[in-house]
């Protein structure tokens, strides 16, 4: 059980290392004229992290019942 906690923690650790580098690329990016099509998909795999890493922080932090 130690081990499947350290793995998911692990796998969040890269998940908001990647999602904090695509928004300073997408901040980058927006500031000069791109492929819109790029950028776009830039966005959604940055929204996709954020998902994952929310559902990775559900699984990680106990339910509490009040």
């Amino acid at each position: 059980m130690i081990a499947d906690r350290e793995a998911l923690l692990r796998r969040l650790h890269e998940l908001r290392t990647e999602h904090r580098d695509l928004d300073t690329v997408i901040a980058r990016l927006d500031s000069s004229p791109v492929d819109q099509l790029q950028l776009q998909r830039l966005k959604k795999r940055k929204l996709k992290l954020k998902d994952e890493i929310s559902w990775l922080d559900s699984q990680l932090l106990p339910d509490i019942i009040a």
